[in-house]
């Protein structure tokens, strides 16, 4: 009888904790993202989703490729870190079908450097970095298309490569490299000018960019997820609180223009 009654607490045990960690499961959003403005934005929602009954658990990285492999495994509910045209690109080369649910923000790509002070002074064969990934690299373009620094053959082609360069007036040496590589080449002599995205240049305390993309820019970055989830509960309340007039207020006084609200 003893030993009956040691299994039946065991079993009531057992099924009371897998009980709980269901529940908590249900009640967890797991949202991947790159540390600013993402998560640090994030950060800021956690009071107002815990009045909604959910708990927000951010989870970091430093990539723009493993937020997307680990929404695509199923580790994340979410993920915030990337503009539209990036999660299409991924989509494409990866054969999945992660959604947005809803833009967020907008990180005006800028050009920095601590060797010139403004485009003009750039002289023939200078270096430029831009980013490599197939999303960035083409806004890197289209941007250096707007300030007249080269010609693309179409610069509204979100998919524009450097083949598409019809013209390069001073033989700029344009070179693409890692996304997360780009601050730290800032105080390379040879490097006359870096392409960055807004996430990196706030890592770096990068600030006074010399030049900047305008209201024309369609990189607004979005919350990702798979599309069975899209209607999910966690997902609704996630986006009620992402979107509310606090974050707005967040964004705009936090950053002061250097990240704008896109909702």
């Amino acid at each position: 009888m003893k030993i009956l009654k040691l299994l039946f607490f065991v079993l009531f045990a057992f099924l009371l904790n897998s009980c709980n960690n269901h529940q908590n499961k249900e009640h967890t959003i797991k949202v991947g993202a790159t540390p600013l403005p993402h998560a640090q934005i994030l950060e800021s929602i956690k009071p107002e989703l815990q009045k909604l009954g959910y708990e927000l658990k951010i989870v970091s990285y430093v990539d723009y490729v493993t937020p997307n492999e680990a929404l695509k495994d199923g580790s994340l509910d979410a993920n915030f870190f990337q503009h539209a045209p990036f999660l299409q690109a991924f989509n494409t080369a990866k054969n999945t079908n992660l959604i947005s649910v809803g833009t967020i923000h907008i990180e005006p790509l800028s050009i920095y450097s601590h060797q010139i002070k403004n485009l003009d002074s750039l002289q023939e064969n200078d270096t430029i970095l831009i980013p490599n990934d197939p999303s960035n690299l083409a806004r890197a373009l289209i941007l250096l298309d707007h300030l007249k620094l080269i010609t693309l053959k179409d610069p509204n082609n979100l998919n524009a490569t450097m083949q598409e360069i019809t013209n390069n007036p001073k033989n700029l040496k344009i070179i693409p490299i890692e996304a997360a590589m780009l601050a730290k080449n800032i105080d390379d002599k040879k490097v006359k000018a870096i392409v960055i995205n807004g996430n990196y240049a706030l890592q770096n305390h990068l600030q006074n960019p010399i030049a900047q993309e305008d209201g024309r820019s369609p990189y607004a970055n979005v919350i990702a997820t798979q599309e069975k989830n899209k209607n999910s509960p966690k997902i609704q309340a996630l986006m009620q609180v992402l979107h509310s007039q606090k974050t707005k207020d967040f964004i705009t006084q936090t950053y002061q223009g250097s990240v704008i609200p896109a909702f």
